[in-house]
């Protein structure tokens, strides 16, 4: 299965892929830039060139998919491994995936595309319209766009011919290439071009009836006139055809069904299939089955996919726009149509009772469709009672249906904008709930993928995530088809946890070697193993902005390697005590060397139990044999014995990974309850501070106790405890300059010795508060005596004017009885 998604600013994601690729493999690891050529014609031989580096010590080429024979293998130096192989004539075209293996790891994985046509080589200079390369019809060619760089090719074409030009360049899966492809007539007039398809992901294609006998040009670039070394490509030039769609899109494994396939210029082929038996496939090749149409012209290079189930498919017959023209579905089924038309809608009956529940799964975007569905689900009325648009990851629909009453219902699928055509076509699968467990290898290192490869007494570490679907309990896992002498070891999942720990294990006399293995989850409740499923490992082959997945292949297999042993074994000390809640625990790793390797080992916990926390940066220093991972458990960290192991990684004239044994890590409640009062007290001055305890554990022996988180220069003296200690009563001793403040995070540190080693509570939590001291009492001063007041003045006279002593006297005269 290919899974994509649309980037817009290319030149951004292409420098964003430099970058996050320029250090994405560990150092001992071989690294492929690429394999030349990026493909051959099937039924032939042909020498690759894997060029790279590292590849000093190569040992075979790692082949993932029949009908590929190494014939010959050579390694030309430390940069160049040649191999001679044979290419069966039966075989399908299509994408194959290589890598390389040398003693000391594997390559990460490369395309190499498998041509029906003739292949020939571009050669330049061919970047004028008027000089084009010169080919004839019904040729593969294998070709790069560097830089603003234009590929023109002509080809002789008679009337009423189909003329088709395929590219495939981002499924080539080198790098962030979007390439745009055309057919141009010898006026330079454009008859068909192509950017961006669903079909090809982002690959073009352009097809015509060749209107005129004459000389075509067929054209390829970067859409945006960009390019590089790594922007390969096959261009597939033919008379061949070239749907887009087809339908059914998948059937029952084994049998024979009639499928047509839409969108090819010349109209719908309707062929009769024989579909292959699941126990015929290659494991896990259903991800990636493809049907290919053919006729007299040739064979499409490469196929439409197809999903093989055990469903009975259900084929529209249009008109079924409306309820009354719906087909019946009998459920479980799979209804399959294509959307023809703009505005087209497409509906299918079906039959059920009160409280079934079923689930509408729509294969649309991921068989390489051009929908965006949208699903309902509507009652005999017409009116819709379920609907669905997105699902998670694709813009395919996903709905869960609970049926609300006895009757008939219809499903509606339409495009999100209403579109339609050729390459519209679709795949709705209904089916009971059932249980359902999916298993995906973790990036442990992000943006980088994880290799399977595990030195010769040695072990390997990964993790793998676990999705649950209508199914719960605790989850097993066993090996299929590992190399000789090794061993798979994987502690049970339990029952809510999302990520298992899986662990490799080489014996020492474990020959160097590679299998094609499977590793398989069941619910380990379920004795008859009806719900399990495979480890899938996904290849991100390109990369968009901010390191985005924007390519991805599921790998039909899990390729499984045992490499050159390393000179260092890591193991965890058993501890003999409990991790409590809320607190610390430190753990004890010892390392074997072995003959002059003296360098650091760097060592971390594979994966934390649930609601713990550990170091990711211990070393075992160079020379040394001892180093400790500080682990701590949260509050809500619950209690139970958990494995762990450590994820060992040391230089040895490049970086080799190992894993120590797993071990248990016990977390359990604490010993004592503790109960803090509340207190204040002044600086320069001392409080007694009351602590209750409850025994809970009994333990022998006095255990010490320190008071913990006190502020600034506020002391108090640690103490010590028995199982018999009711109460805990610290002098707690404020400095003169103990900062004014209110603490509430002070705790207690309790030492247990327990079989030779510590059992460390962290409990708490208490508050003290630091006040300033009230300043010092004074006696106030005596009052002052009252003294008598003065009488008060007269008010001095103001001097009279002549003319207010002359009024002045008359008045008297007058209150006088004289005349004035």
């Amino acid at each position: 299965m290919m899974k994509f998604w649309f980037a817009r600013n290319l030149s951004i994601a292409c420098l964003l892929m430099g970058l996050a690729t320029a250090g994405d493999v560990l150092g001992a690891d071989p690294v492929v830039r690429n394999v030349m050529p990026r493909g051959a014609q099937r039924g032939t031989e042909v020498e690759l060139s894997f060029n790279g580096e590292r590849l000093g010590d190569a040992a075979e080429v790692i082949i993932y998919e029949p009908g590929i024979e190494v014939l010959d293998f050579k390694v030309e130096n430390d940069k160049l491994v040649k191999a001679r192989v044979k290419l069966s004539s039966d075989q399908t075209p299509g994408i194959r995936h290589l890598r390389l293996r040398t003693k000391s790891g594997m390559s990460k994985t490369q395309n190499f595309a498998i041509s029906a046509l003739p292949v020939v080589e571009e050669v330049e200079p061919n970047n004028e319209f008027a000089k084009p390369q010169v080919i004839s019809n019904n040729v593969t060619i294998n070709g790069v766009v560097t830089n603003e760089d234009v590929d023109y090719f002509v080809v002789d074409a008679k009337a009423g011919e189909r003329l088709t030009a395929e590219v495939v360049g981002i499924r080539l899966g080198n790098s962030m290439f979007d390439p745009y492809v055309s057919i141009i007539n010898e006026s330079r007039f454009e008859l068909a071009g192509s950017d961006d398809a669903a079909f090809g992901t982002q690959d073009g294609v352009a097809s015509i009836v060749v209107p005129t006998d004459g000389k075509y040009i067929v054209m390829v670039r970067e859409s945006s006139y960009g390019g590089s070394g790594d922007s390969y490509y096959q261009l597939h030039i033919g008379n061949y055809p070239r749907p887009l769609a087809i339908v059914p899109a998948g059937g029952k494994p084994g049998s024979t069904v009639s499928v047509t396939y839409y969108g090819d210029v010349k109209g719908p082929l309707t062929r009769d299939v024989v579909l292959p038996t699941l126990e015929s496939l290659p494991a896990s090749s259903p991800l990636n089955f493809a049907l290919s149409a053919s006729d007299d012209s040739g064979t499409a290079p490469t196929g439409n996919a197809f999903r093989l189930t055990d469903l009975e498919n259900v084929i529209e017959a249009e008109p079924n726009d409306s309820m009354e023209q719906a087909p019946l579905a009998v459920l479980p089924a799979a209804m399959n149509g294509i959307l023809q038309t703009e505005g087209d809608r497409d509906l299918f009956a079906f039959e059920a009772k009160k409280g079934e529940n079923f689930d509408f799964v729509v294969y649309g975007r991921r068989l390489r469709s051009e929908i965006d569905s949208v699903l309902q689900i509507w009652n005999d009325k017409g009116n819709a009672v379920a609907n669905s648009d997105d699902s998670p990851g694709t813009p395919d629909s996903l709905l869960r249906f609970n049926c609300p009453a006895d009757g008939k219902y219809f499903v509606m699928i339409r495009d999100h904008l209403g579109r339609g055509g050729n390459a519209y076509h679709y795949r709705i699968e209904a089916n009971p709930i059932t249980p359902h467990l999916d298993f995906s290898i973790n990036e442990f290192v992000q943006f980088q993928e994880d290799t399977l490869e595990l030195p010769t007494g040695g072990r390997l570490p990964f993790l793998v995530t676990a999705t649950r679907r209508d199914v719960g309990g605790p989850i097993e896992f066993r090996s299929e088809n590992l190399p000789q002498g090794v061993t798979i070891e994987a502690p049970q999942l339990a029952d809510g946890q999302g990520v298992a720990q899986v662990v490799l294990v080489a014996a020492p006399d474990a020959p160097l070697s590679l299998k094609m293995s499977q590793i398989v989850g069941f619910i380990a409740a379920d004795p008859n193993r009806h719900v399990e499923s495979r480890v899938r490992q996904d290849a991100i082959m390109v990369r968009g902005q901010n390191n985005r997945p924007f390519f991805i292949e599921a790998l039909p297999a899990l390729a499984v390697s045992v490499v050159e042993p390393v000179p260092f074994s890591v193991e965890i000390v058993q501890p003999k005590v409990p991790l409590i809640k809320n607190s610390p625990l430190k753990l004890k790793l010892i390392a074997k060397r072995e003959g002059d390797f003296k360098g650091p080992i760097n060592v971390e916990l594979l994966q934390n139990p649930p609601g713990i926390n550990s170091s990711r940066n211990a070393v075992i220093a160079e020379g040394q044999t001892e180093t400790v991972i500080d682990v701590n458990a949260a509050g809500n960290a619950p209690a139970g014995d958990w494995k762990i192991c450590a994820r060992v990684r040391a230089d040895v004239g490049g970086s080799r990974i190992s894993a120590s044994p797993f071990v248990a890590l016990k977390v359990a409640e604490p010993y004592v309850k503790l109960e803090f009062a509340k207190s204040a007290v002044e600086q320069n001055a001392e409080v007694d501070y009351p602590v209750k305890v409850e025994q809970v554990t009994p333990f022998e022996g006095t255990a010490k106790v320190v008071l913990m988180g006190l502020p600034h220069q506020t002391t108090a003296e640690p103490l010590e405890m028995t199982k018999e200690t009711q109460e805990l009563v610290f002098k707690i001793k404020a400095g003169p300059e103990a900062p004014v403040s209110k603490n509430k995070n002070l705790f207690c540190q309790i030492i247990i010795q327990q079989e030779g080693e510590e059992v460390i509570h962290h409990l708490g939590s208490g508050e003290l508060r630091i006040d300033k001291p009230l300043p010092p009492k004074t006696t106030p001063a005596p009052a002052p005596t009252p003294q008598v007041a003065e009488a008060p003045k007269p008010p001095a006279t103001k001097p009279l004017s002549r003319l207010e002593q002359l009024r002045l006297e008359q008045q008297q005269k007058a209150a006088a009885g004289q005349a004035p």
